[in-house]
């Protein structure tokens, strides 16, 4: 076999597929092949292998930085396994997020984030620092997720661009027919929600470190683990992230701003039963399972994700499973009003009370744990922030449209946590599904939108 094969067969062998670049590249090393005697020629192989240390760089497109675009990024980071486990407590609950947050670090450092890092909790932080008389502007904070959520898969995704035609992708709405839309294979999620945020802020970080004539106060990054499992400001490094204000990029369509959301609570319920033999059963077995329907029967039929929209709270049953002996049951409560959450939690111990009561003390076990509460009142304290997004989108000729999240955020946490931090538009929609989609070209109109926000 010509050794000029031998080589090509080898890179390829090592999944060194090569892209445009790395054909010029290729071509460079045939010609130093046929110049080069035999022997030299291994040497000199040897030495690259040696220097590359197992090298995928030259043609491991993963890899390649520069004259990226955000939706280039988008197209890598979404093939990373990041479901998160709301079953383990540690942090981050899967280890697999550890793998992209370090990918992420190395990332941020080669467009120019010096400082950027990992923590021992997963947690990534970064920092572009003010250019040169912006040093005493507010600075800037922008935070997306990392984790994508256990409801639908996260494994082994495969996004394609797929141009919709009115029929082609379930629940996109007809205004996108002729947009180009990046989605799943639909046997998967697409993790947009919120690796779009992620990779928007990521060539933002790009985009501000290569461009030296955009002024700008400090901009501070930071990548947040477990958030769709409600914990991912759990652990947040205020201090080291050192924003004045910030915003989560982890919304829907382009021109949503959000600034409050709802109030939430996780409940877990075990009915305690009785097994015996169904043939001797009579005045004796005491099942589990049909206690635990009764409780659900008791539920508001019409309170229900599906059937409330905008401000309407709702009660939510993610999970059962159980037996005879055991039955179990969480789910999650809902809504924008204080007021009309503490009534919804009460009418849950009020319906366990009088299911005790029916059945006997101890058969039903409920335990209701608060997630987070609406940032509204905090964020209307600085609606400066919410009018700077708002001009960011009108400049980059959006309409702006604010819009309550019928669900959580970091950015409510980190807003009782001192940290006013509203939510923004990342382009995608269908979150948590097989059918999410986002417009091809949408993430880098955010990243525009993103450059306005910051920009002196």
């Amino acid at each position: 076999m010509p050794v000029s094969i031998s080589v090509q067969a080898f890179f390829f062998s090592v999944g060194m597929a090569p892209s445009d670049e790395g054909l010029r590249e290729r071509k460079t090393l045939r010609h130093a092949i046929r110049i080069f005697p035999f022997t030299e020629m291994v040497a000199l192989i040897c030495v690259f292998l040696c220097l590359a240390n197992g090298a995928r760089v030259w043609y491991n497109m993963a890899e390649r930085k520069m004259d990226m675009s955000a939706l280039d990024r988008f197209l890598q980071y979404v093939t990373f396994e990041t479901t998160s486990d709301e079953e383990n407590d540690a942090c981050p609950s899967t280890a697999v997020q550890l793998v992209f947050a370090d990918r992420l670090v190395k990332e941020l450092l080669s467009v120019g984030v010096a400082d950027a890092m990992r923590d021992e909790n997963g947690y990534v932080y970064g920092h572009v620092p003010a250019t040169a008389g912006c040093e005493s502007l507010p600075k800037i904070g922008l935070v997306a997720h990392m984790d994508t959520s256990p409801d639908v898969s996260g494994k082994n995704v495969r996004p394609r661009i797929v141009t919709f035609d009115g029929d082609n992708l379930p629940m996109v709405d007809k205004k996108y027919i002729g947009c180009e839309m990046v989605v799943s294979d639909q046997t998967t999620l697409l993790g947009a929600d919120d690796k779009a945020g992620v990779a928007e802020i990521v060539e933002l970080c790009a985009v501000l470190c290569s461009d030296k004539t955009v002024r700008h106060g400090t901009v501070c990054i930071g990548f947040t683990p477990d958030e769709e499992i409600g914990c991912g400001a759990d652990r947040f490094d205020l201090a080291r992230f050192g924003a004045d204000f910030a915003y989560t990029v982890d919304g829907g369509e382009l021109g949503e701003i959000e600034y409050e959301n709802f109030n939430a609570a996780g409940v877990t319920l075990t009915v305690h039963g009785v097994n015996t033999h169904p043939g001797t059963a009579k005045n004796k077995m005491r099942n589990a399972v049909l206690f635990l329907h009764e409780f659900m029967s008791l539920l508001p039929a019409e309170q229900t994700p599906a059937h409330t929209e905008g401000r309407e709270g709702f009660y939510h049953v993610a999970h059962i499973e159980g037996d005879e002996t055991t039955a179990r049951l969480s789910m999650i409560v809902r809504d924008h009003d204080k007021a009309c959450f503490e009534k919804r939690k009460q009418f849950l111990q009020t319906t366990v009370a009088y299911l005790n009561e029916k059945y006997g003390d101890g058969t039903f076990d409920l335990t209701v744990t608060d997630s987070y509460y609406n940032m509204r009142e905090v964020i209307e304290q600085h609606m400066d922030i919410v009018e700077r997004a708002k001009t960011a989108m009108t400049a980059d000729g959006m309409t702006p449209e604010i819009l309550p999240i019928r669900g959580g955020t970091d950015g409510a946490r980190l807003s009782f946590m001192g940290l006013p931090c509203p939510n923004l538009c990342t382009g995608g929609m269908n979150f948590h599904s097989i059918y999410e989609a986002i417009p091809a070209d949408a993430l880098d109109k955010m990243v525009e939108v993103l450059l306005h926000i910051v920009k002196a």
